[in-house]
């Protein structure tokens, strides 16, 4: 039946037109993008995932900064004390230069002066082994902390290593002397037992910093999957998006057609007064 009122034929044309319309906008939103789920009104279950896993990247970044810190500052430790390994090695030498009686004064006053010099420096060095405001080697804190976790719960400690002179590592005074036999041979023996001291210091804190680079990695690398794991969520896929673009493009440029078509079905009304 043709009637001039309703044209019933139009409005389902109509409402397939729309639709396609509607699918069309979505996916060249897709297209533009890169996304699926761009917002929440696309998917909120897995737009709020998503956010979550994104705030964990940005917290493992964090992570990673704080231990590339921590790490540099224990490198400056390590260099510093093997620096003081050195001068302890040439100190040993010449208190055992000095300790034999043999010698006239002026010979054992020049072992004393180069001793002398030797130790100064070990003071010189532990106190500008320094990175970002922090030294690890001259007892000035307690130690230094590095986050390891994306929410801030987890911290890796690096315990300070207190190298300098008269300390529990470096026993050696700093008013130690060769000036006689006897100061000699006993520089020597402390020399020896500082030497251990620092060896096992050295150990500590090279062992920290291979924590450090270990858990660095480990969490590069799980800022990597995680990320991944997003793209997996919200990533569109650009092949499929496209061979559905032409889909649409064709099935709107028909829908056109269509709702055209019974548009004029009404103009077949007027046939019947001709």
């Amino acid at each position: 039946m043709a009637s001039v009122n309703t044209n019933y034929g139009a409005m389902v044309a109509l409402q397939q037109l729309n639709q396609t319309n509607s699918a069309l906008e979505t996916t060249q939103s897709r297209i533009n993008t890169g996304l699926k789920v761009a917002s929440a009104k696309d998917n909120g279950a897995i737009f709020a995932i998503a956010q979550g896993m994104r705030s964990d990247v940005a917290g493992f970044g964090v992570v990673k900064e704080s231990l590339d810190r921590v790490s540099s500052t224990v490198d400056v430790a390590i260099a510093a004390g093997e620096a003081v390994s050195d001068l302890l090695v040439d100190m040993k030498e010449k208190a055992l230069g000095a300790a034999d009686a043999s010698l006239t004064a002026a010979q054992r006053s020049a072992f004393n002066e180069d001793f002398t010099a030797l130790r100064d420096q070990i003071a010189t060095i532990v106190s500008n082994a320094e990175f970002n405001g922090v030294n690890l080697i001259n007892n000035s804190t307690a130690g230094v902390n590095a986050l390891a976790s994306a929410d801030g719960s987890s911290t890796i400690t690096i315990a300070d290593e207190a190298i300098g002179l008269s300390g529990s590592i470096v026993t050696l005074t700093s008013t130690a002397q060769l000036d006689t036999v006897t100061n000699a041979s006993a520089a020597v023996g402390t020399i020896e037992t500082s030497l251990n001291n620092l060896n096992q210091a050295l150990a500590r804190l090279g062992t920290a910093s291979k924590s450090l680079s270990v858990h660095s990695d480990f969490v590069t690398k799980l800022s990597d999957v995680t990320e991944k794991g997003i793209g997996n969520l919200v990533d569109a896929d650009l092949a499929k998006e496209s061979a559905k673009l032409q889909a649409l493009q064709t099935k709107q440029q028909l829908g056109v057609q269509a709702l055209s078509i019974a548009n004029s079905s009404a103009g077949i009304a007027l046939s019947f007064f001709r």
